[in-house]
């Protein structure tokens, strides 16, 4: 199997968008739209007892059991994606708290309805080591987003819609599928203001032998009380903490002054829920928190405080990503501060400063430079 980078995966994936064989690696029985034949037809509608079920269940890692399991066993798992899936009435999953009613077919501010609406789903290589493995980290990209970023690498799914409606059974199917051929992990891309259809996608698919830890990977930008409601659902939180200044969100994120406080909430309340990010004895991280920071040309993501946050608000062993990939893409070119790559001057200070806050365990790069 081809590994793919965070480039070239998206690059696919933007290409085949939309095509119902788009991807080799799902049942070409998986379709765009509810199947029409039997319940038991459906991608990921095998039977508790099942052969398929059994063979899900054995690519998991043996002493590991992911957090949502128990909540799945006592039926709260279906009750928290109630609760989710009733705030999309007057829509409050994200901190814009659009109060679209979703369920009325509207689309909220980050560009969606009830219905859910996916890019893509593959095995990624290109997300920390730690998350990879020899499987791969079992992406799932949603469409839309909330934060809606003038520099997004992926703008084409975030804002520009690309992908295709899928139902509940298919997003479980895919977990499935992603588990079945050996992914580490399911990553969910952008869940924010799909976190309804997760949760219920979770729950049908723990039944049918889901075992892997879930990947919560978001821009950080979340409502406490939204993630106390994922509270023993995800195994792994793996957010951005993009901005230290509300007015630097504000320009380049469509208004989300309140970035740094609602970021900073939530890490708090991330770390609470999963503690500091280790690998186990295989090299894989199942559990923990892992935050990604984005080095900005200009200091435009205020790294300095940022790391000076971290460094005195969570554990010094805080897994933290310091990111050197910076590309200036989708509407970058016209903000003149951030129409260019980054310079190795600047990467180099941001590591310095996170040193200087303390942070002892840093994903450190060394590429793609000015």
């Amino acid at each position: 199997m081809e590994r793919l980078t965070r480039r070239s995966f998206l690059r696919s994936c933007l290409h085949l968008a939309g095509s119902a064989a788009a991807f080799p690696l799902l049942p070409m029985s998986t379709s765009c739209k509810e199947q029409s034949g039997p319940a038991d037809s459906r991608p990921g509608r095998e039977t508790e007892d099942s052969p398929e079920r059994g063979t899900a269940a054995r690519t998991a890692h043996p002493e590991f059991e992911p957090a949502f399991l128990a909540l799945h066993q006592t039926g709260e798992l279906s009750q928290r994606a109630e609760k989710l899936w009733g705030l999309m009435a007057s829509c409050e999953l994200c901190p814009r708290m659009c109060g679209t009613d979703r369920l009325a077919s509207d689309t909220g501010f980050c560009g969606a309805s009830a219905k859910l609406e996916i890019a893509a789903h593959h095995p990624h290589f290109g997300e920390e080591k730690g998350l990879v493995g020899t499987g791969g980290s079992g992406a799932v990209f949603f469409t839309n987003c909330g934060l809606r970023c003038v520099f997004c690498i992926n703008w084409q799914i975030s804002q520009g819609g690309a992908g295709s409606e899928r139902s509940i059974e298919d997003l479980a199917g895919m977990m499935l599928t992603l588990q079945k051929i050996g992914c580490g992990n399911i990553n969910v891309v952008t869940p924010t203001h799909y976190s309804a259809h997760i949760v219920r996608a979770v729950d049908l698919a723990a039944g049918m032998g889901l075992r892997l830890p879930i990947v919560y990977n978001t821009c950080g930008w979340e409502r406490p009380e939204i993630l106390r409601l994922l509270d023993g659902i995800v195994d792994i939180y793996l957010p951005d903490f993009k901005y230290a200044d509300g007015g630097m969100a504000e320009k380049y994120s469509s208004g989300a002054d309140t970035y740094p406080q609602l970021t900073k909430a939530a890490l708090i309340e991330m770390h609470r829920q999963v503690g500091t990010a280790r690998p186990s004895a295989d090299g894989l991280i199942r559990r923990g928190l892992i935050v990604r920071h984005l080095v900005m040309p200009n200091n435009i993501a205020g790294t300095r405080a940022v790391m000076k946050w971290i460094g005195e608000n969570l554990p010094a062993d805080t897994y933290v990503n310091v990111m050197s990939q910076y590309t200036p893409v989708y509407k970058a070119s016209e903000y003149p501060p951030i129409s260019r790559r980054i310079t190795r001057g600047e990467y180099d200070d941001a590591v310095r400063w996170a040193r200087e806050a303390g942070l002892t365990n840093l994903d450190i790069q060394g590429y793609r430079f000015l």
